[in-house]
């Protein structure tokens, strides 16, 4: 930095370049680490294990899943907060409260920054520790795609599973054939009967003679003898 004065300095620190805040974002290395690569501090990569020295989560071990440049912050597997809503969030932590404890070697470029000015029993020793982090890499994508392939198996026999089920009870719904004939046939004899009785007009009784009732046949022979 070129003056003391820290509104100069946040200026500068918020409007650098990327590329100079990418080496901002540094860490020191664990005593062990310090001993074997003869450098006190390095610049965080993705998949570093890193060890939290300050704040709520200190004590805490774990790799680095992402590392935010524009922010100059890191986050960490298992480091997360709370937000208002109940969902959790990764935690942003600055680079300065971690401390590396294991180095991401699978970077050919980290490699030959690393093994400059060191000597070559050191040189093998990186390559090493570099072909067996390659090896496990590969063995997690192994054992994700196959945890991958057995939840597709599992969907699609669930999925099986409810068509067959939607497929029984639409069959269970649907009339069966015989049924279907017999609806047809209720449904016809009431119209044969109506045109029937439209065809043939109902047949009117003859009308029957009444006989002469007793009293009338009396007044007859009374006013004849009259």
């Amino acid at each position: 930095m070129i003056s003391i004065k820290p509104r100069k300095q946040r200026y500068m620190l918020h409007n650098a370049p990327l590329h100079k805040k990418r080496k901002w974002i540094s860490s020191h290395l664990a005593e062990n680490l310090l001993l074997k690569y003869d450098r006190r501090s390095l610049p965080v990569v993705k998949g570093d294990t890193v060890k939290i020295m300050r704040g709520n989560y200190r004590g805490h071990e774990d790799k680095i899943s992402k590392v935010n440049v524009r922010d100059q912050t890191v986050e960490i597997e298992g480091a997360t907060i709370t937000t208002a809503k109940g969902t959790k969030i990764a935690k942003p932590i600055h680079a300065s409260t971690l401390l590396i404890t294991k180095l991401n070697i699978t970077d050919k470029w980290r490699r030959r920054k690393l093994e400059s000015g060191l000597s070559e029993t050191a040189k093998k020793e990186i390559e090493r520790e570099a072909a067996e982090q390659l090896k496990a890499i590969e063995a997690e994508k192994k054992a994700a795609e196959e945890t991958a392939k057995a939840e597709e198996v599992v969907k699609a026999a669930e999925k099986q599973k409810e068509e067959t089920q939607e497929s029984l009870k639409e069959e269970e719904t649907t009339q069966t054939p015989e049924e279907i004939i017999k609806s047809e046939t209720e449904e016809e004899k009431p119209e044969e009967k109506i045109e029937k009785s439209d065809a043939e007009p109902p047949k009117k009784k003859p009308a029957t003679k009444k006989s002469p009732s007793k009293k009338t046949t009396k007044k007859k022979k009374e006013e004849g003898e009259t």
